[in-house]
């Protein structure tokens, strides 16, 4: 079990992935924030459900609350820096399903609603897989 949290923990990455780590969980946490919640201006979950239910994502309250939760938490364990691989990998998820399901058709600008912003996050989200939390991340102390 100590080979498993030393392998999901360890991150050999510098400084610099800490600041796009804790930028990039903020960035998530507060859209998670908007969907659950309804802060920042957000619809909340209702809201974003019925919005997932007429664009033919169904269960709506249900895909709402998992992309929510997966935002949401994932942005604040990527802040935090702790079990930073699987929240990536929750993000990079949530992320591929917005960039295909909305975003895909309106092209690649985000001033057109495309799926730019999507594969950005999602990009980051794929590199924190590869890299780590880095430096100064509750799991580079718990993996030591």
């Amino acid at each position: 079990m100590n080979k498993l949290i030393s392998t999901l923990m360890s991150t050999n990455a510098g400084y610099g992935i800490t600041l796009l780590r804790i930028v990039t969980g903020l960035t998530f946490a507060a859209h998670g924030a908007q969907k659950l919640f309804g802060w920042f201006g957000g619809y909340g979950l209702e809201g974003v459900a019925q919005w997932m239910e007429s664009i033919g994502i169904t269960p709506g309250y249900l895909m709402a609350a998992l992309a929510g939760s997966a935002e949401f938490f994932g942005g604040l364990a990527l802040v935090v820096g702790l079990l930073v691989r699987p929240a990536a990998v929750s993000l990079l998820v949530s992320m591929v399903v917005a960039a295909v399901t909305v975003h895909w058709a309106n092209g690649f600008f985000i001033t057109n609603n495309g799926f730019e912003y999507a594969m950005i996050l999602g990009l980051i989200s794929a590199v924190l897989i590869i890299e780590g939390a880095g430096k100064l991340s509750l799991d580079r102390a718990i993996a030591r």
